[in-house]
C-alpha cells in the first residue's frame, strides 16, 4: 500500500466495533499459514501461482510425500538479467546459485525437477547438504531471471553464489606430495635408527636409504619450488627474505644426503621433507584464513537494470541502459529498478532507497524530485529525465570509490621485519661454522656441522609464528561468525580503540517490523493487504500469521498511489491510512477505529554486544541517515549514548576520517551500498553478510550471522592472537640462539638437529592451538 498525508485518529475510538464474525479456519494447501475459509483457500497470490506451477509440471507427488508446509513465496527481486554467467562452447550459459529456504529433500526433490523441466534449461542440479543449484540453460530460450523466478515462486529464497576465491590447487598439491614422502621417510628413519642399537643388515639399511632419496628428490626439485622462487626474488630486490636460509638448507641437505646415500653417514632426508611439509602447512593455513570472506562478494553489475523504457515522441521503446544518454526520457513503473540518475518530470510513488541510504523507509517522488540509478519503485508510476548514465551515475561512483580505496598497503609484522636479521645471521653462523671447522678439522666434520646449524636454527618455527596463531584466531572468530578476510585485518582489530556502527540492518533488523497492533486490527489489515506486495503489507501479513492469526478474504480491494489501500472485510469496507511517522489507521464509516505502528527493531542481543564492546575498552557510536530522533530511539535501545544523525554516504567516511585525523583506530560496521565508502575508509570495515554486495567486496570481514556479537568475538580473538605470536616469536629467537650457539661449536649434529627441528616447530603449533580456549573463557 502506499501512504497519504497524516490523518490525525480519534484516540477514544476503540476497536469493538471491528470484532468479527465466528468463521471456519482451514490451512493454505501450499504454506500452511491459516486463513479464513475452505480447505483449498490459499493465504496470497504466490502460493497460488506455486500450487499451479507445480500441477502443471505434473510434480503433484511433492504435496503427498513432503515432511513440512513450503515457505509463503515472496517478491524476486530485480537485477538478475545483469549477472555476469559463463557460456559455454556448446553455447548454453551457466550460472550457479544458493538456494535458501530448504526443509525436506522433497524441497530439493521439486526444485531441481522443476528447474529441469523449464523450457531452455540444459541441465539443472540441486544439492541439499550445501543448497547449491548449478544451471546451465540456452540463452535463446530463457534466461537466469525467469529460473530465478521459478525457484522464488516456489517460496525458496535464490541468492547469488559469490565468486569463491578457490584454493592454490598447486599448493595443496605440492603439501600432499610432500605430506606423503615426509611420513614415509620418517618411518622407515624409525627402522634405520633402531637399527644402531641391533645392527641392521647393510642390504636393508641401503634401501630404505635410496626409497628415502627416491621419495625426498620430488619434494625438492618440485615442493619445495615456492620457497626457491621467494628466495631468488628477493635476491632481485635487494633483500635478504625468510625463504633464503630456508632454500640454502632444503639444498644444503639434500646435497649431503646424496652424498651420504652414495658413500657413507645419514642422509638426514627425514629432516629435509618434514622442513618443507612444515612449511607448505603453514602458507596453507594462512591461505586459507585469506579465503573466508570471499563468497560473499559478487558484482556490482546486479545492482544495476539491463534496459530501460525511453519515451520517444508518442513512442516507448526498449533500448539497453548503457544506451541511455543525458536528457532521455524514461518511463519506471511499479516493481522496477531505476536505470539511471535523474528528476522526476511526471508521476508520483514511492522509492526504497535502502541500497543507496541504507534507510527502510521508502521515500516519495513528485515531480522534481531526484532519483538514484540502481533503486526500487516500490508503487506508483513516474517518468524520468536522465541526468547521469554509466559511470557518472552515484552507484558507480561510489564503486570507483570503493575499488580505489581497497587497495591499502598491508602492515609489515614482527616477523616480517625479523626475518631478514635471521636470515643475515643464520646465513653468517653458517658459513663462519663451515669455515671455522675447516680449518681445525675437515670438509666432511664442517659441513656437517653447517648443516647442523642449518637445520637445528628452524627459520619455520619463526615463519610459522604468525600464520599458525593467526589462522587460529581466524578460525575462532569465524566459528562465531565473523569472517575474516585475512590476518592483517584480525590482528587490526587490537589497534582499533573506536566502534562505529550503521544503525538500519546493522545495529537493527532493517526492514519494516509491527511494533504494536491489536489483533483484530491486524486481522483486518491483513484481509486489505493479502495480496499486496508493498514493504508495509509484507510487514503487516508477516505478524499475523507469527500470532497465529487466520488471514480473512478482502473484497474489492483497491489500491492507490499516493492514497492507500480500501476493500471489504467481513462485509464492511475500511481504508488503511498513513497516521503519524511510523504509524498506519484502520478508518471506518466513522473513522478511525484503530491504528498499527510500525519501525525497524533492535536486533535482540545488540545491548549485550555494545556492553561487551564497552568492558574491552572500545567507544561505541552509532551512524545512521534517518533523522535524529529515530537514531536516538534506535541509540537508548541499543545502549549507544554517541548518535550522529543524519549522515549521508559520504558523511559517514567523513565522521571517521575526523576520528582517525584524531589519533583514534576505527572499526565501523555496515550493511548497505551506501556504507562501501565509510567500510573502505575505517582501518577495520566489517559488512553484514546479508548487506549490499559492494559492502561485502571492500570489507574487511564479513558478519554471518544476523548480529553484531560476533564483533566482541573478533576483538578476542584478534587478542588471543596477538600473545599467541608474541610468545611463538619469544620461543623461536631464545630457541634459535641457543641451538644455533651450540650447534656451531659442536654440541649438537644433523640428526639431532632433526630432533630438535620439529619439536621448535611443535611449541609453535601448540600455543597457536590455545588461541580457541582463551576465545573461549573470554567470553564466558
Amino acid at each position: 500500500m502506499t501512504l497519504p498525508l497524516p490523518i490525525t485518529p480519534n484516540r477514544d475510538s476503540t476497536v469493538a466495533s471491528v470484532a468479527s464474525p465466528v468463521r471456519d479456519v482451514a490451512r493454505c494447501p501450499h504454506c500452511g499459514t491459516p486463513v479464513e475459509g475452505s480447505d483449498d483457500e490459499y493465504c496470497c497470490g504466490g502460493c497460488r501461482l506455486a500450487a499451479t506451477i507445480i500441477r502443471d509440471a505434473g510434480l503433484d507427488r511433492y504435496y503427498r510425500e513432503r515432511e513440512e508446509f513450503a515457505p509463503r513465496p515472496q517478491p524476486l527481486p530485480g537485477g538478475w538479467d545483469t549477472i555476469p554467467v559463463t557460456i559455454h562452447p556448446d553455447g548454453t550459459a551457466e550460472a550457479r546459485l544458493m538456494v535458501d529456504g530448504f526443509r525436506c529433500a522433497s524441497c530439493v526433490w521439486l526444485t531441481e525437477n522443476l528447474l529441469q523441466r523449464a523450457p531452455g534449461v540444459a541441465e539443472a542440479s540441486v544439492s541439499y547438504a550445501t543448497g547449491r543449484a548449478t544451471l546451465r540453460w540456452y540463452p535463446e530460450k530463457t534466461d537466469l531471471g525467469s529460473l530465478a523466478g521459478r525457484i522464488a515462486a516456489l517460496g525458496y529464497h535464490p541468492r547469488l553464489l559469490g565468486e569463491e576465491s578457490a584454493p592454490d590447487r598447486g599448493l595443496v598439491l605440492r603439501l600432499g606430495v610432500a605430506t606423503f614422502a615426509a611420513l614415509n621417510i620418517m618411518l622407515m628413519s624409525v627402522a634405520v635408527y633402531a637399527g644402531w642399537i641391533t645392527p641392521m643388515a647393510p642390504r636393508f639399511l641401503a634401501l630404505f636409504q635410496w626409497a628415502s632419496l627416491v621419495l625426498a628428490t620430488p619434494v625438492v626439485l618440485w615442493c619445495a619450488e615456492p620457497f626457491y622462487r621467494g628466495a631468488i626474488q628477493g635476491l632481485r630486490h635487494g633483500a635478504l627474505h625468510m625463504d633464503l636460509p630456508i632454500a640454502m638448507a632444503v639444498v644444503v641437505l639434500y646435497v649431503h644426503g646424496l652424498v651420504a646415500t652414495l658413500g657413507t653417514g645419514e642422509p638426514y632426508f627425514d629432516s629435509l621433507t618434514m622442513l618443507v611439509a612444515l612449511l607448505l602447512a603453514g602458507r596453507m593455513l594462512e591461505s586459507r584464513g585469506r579465503r573466508r570472506a570471499a563468497e560473499a562478494a559478487t558484482s556490482l553489475a546486479a545492482t544495476m537494470p539491463a534496459t530501460a523504457r525511453r519515451a520517444t515522441g508518442d513512442r516507448v521503446e526498449t533500448v539497453p541502459a548503457d544506451q541511455l544518454e543525458p536528457g532521455d526520457i524514461i518511463e519506471i513503473g511499479a516493481g522496477e529498478q531505476v536505470p539511471a540518475d535523474g528528476v522526476v518530470v511526471a508521476g508520483e510513488g514511492l522509492v526504497a532507497m535502502a541500497l543507496v541510504t541504507g534507510e527502510a523507509d521508502p521515500i516519495p517522488l513528485s515531480v522534481g524530485r531526484q532519483v538514484v540509478g540502481g533503486t526500487f519503485l516500490e508503487s506508483g508510476a513516474i517518468t524520468v529525465r536522465v541526468e547521469a548514465v554509466g559511470a557518472e551515475t552515484v552507484v558507480s561512483g561510489m564503486a570507483e570509490e570503493l575499488r580505489t580505496a581497497a587497495e591499502r598497503p598491508v602492515r609489515p609484522s614482527s616477523g616480517d621485519r625479523i626475518a631478514p636479521w635471521f636470515t643475515a645471521a643464520t646465513i653468517t653462523v653458517a658459513t663462519a661454522t663451515f669455515m671455522g671447522w675447516w680449518w681445525v678439522a675437515d670438509v666432511n666434520q664442517a659441513l656437517t656441522t653447517a648443516v647442523a646449524v642449518l637445520v637445528v636454527a628452524c627459520p619455520c618455527a619463526l615463519a610459522l609464528s604468525r600464520p599458525l596463531a593467526s589462522a587460529a584466531g581466524l578460525g575462532a572468530a569465524a566459528r562465531r561468525g565473523l569472517l575474516l578476510r585475512s590476518a592483517d585485518a584480525l590482528l587490526e582489530l587490537n589497534a582499533v580503540d573506536t566502534v562505529a556502527f550503521d544503525k538500519t540492518g546493522t545495529v537493527t533488523h532493517g526492514a519494516f517490523e509491527v511494533i504494536e497492533a491489536k489483533a483484530e486490527v491486524l486481522r483486518i489489515a491483513a484481509g486489505l493487504e493479502r495480496f499486496s506486495h508493498h514493504p508495509i503489507a509484507r510487514a503487516i501479513i508477516a505478524e499475523t500469521i507469527a500470532r497465529g492469526i487466520p488471514l480473512p478474504r478482502g473484497e474489492e480491494v483497491a489500491e492507490t498511489s499516493g492514497v492507500g489501500i480500501t476493500g471489504l472485510v467481513d462485509g464492511r469496507r475500511w481504508w488503511l491510512r498513513a497516521g503519524e511517522s511510523g504509524e498506519v489507521l484502520l478508518c471506518g464509516d466513522d473513522g478511525p477505529v484503530g491504528s498499527i505502528r510500525l519501525g525497524d527493531i533492535v536486533r535482540e542481543d545488540s545491548l549485550d554486544a555494545v556492553r561487551g564492546l564497552e568492558r574491552l575498552g572500545k567507544s561505541v557510536t552509532l551512524l545512521s541517515g534517518d533523522h535524529r530522533r529515530v537514531g536516538q530511539r534506535i541509540g537508548v535501545e541499543a545502549g549507544i549514548d554517541d548518535v550522529v544523525a543524519p549522515l549521508g554516504p559520504a558523511g559517514k567516511a567523513d565522521w571517521i576520517a575526523s576520528q582517525q585525523a584524531a589519533g583514534h583506530h576505527v572499526l565501523f560496521g555496515g550493511d548497505g551500498l551506501n556504507d562501501g565508502p565509510a567500510l573502505a575508509r575505517a582501518d577495520v570495515g566489517v559488512a553484514m553478510g546479508t548487506g549490499a554486495a559492494s559492502s561485502v567486496l571492500v570489507a574487511d570481514g564479513v558478519i554471518s550471522v544476523a548480529s553484531i556479537g560476533p564483533v566482541v568475538a573478533g576483538f578476542h580473538a584478534a587478542l588471543a592472537a596477538r600473545r599467541a605470536i608474541r610468545v611463538n616469536v619469544i620461543r623461536s629467537i631464545l630457541y634459535n640462539i641457543s641451538a644455533v650457539a651450540a650447534a656451531a661449536v659442536g654440541l649438537i649434529n644433523p640428526l639431532v638437529a632433526a630432533v630438535l627441528m620439529p619439536l621448535s616447530s611443535g611449541m609453535v603449533i601448540w600455543e597457536s592451538a590455545r588461541v580457541e580456549r582463551r576465545v573461549v573463557r573470554a567470553l564466558r
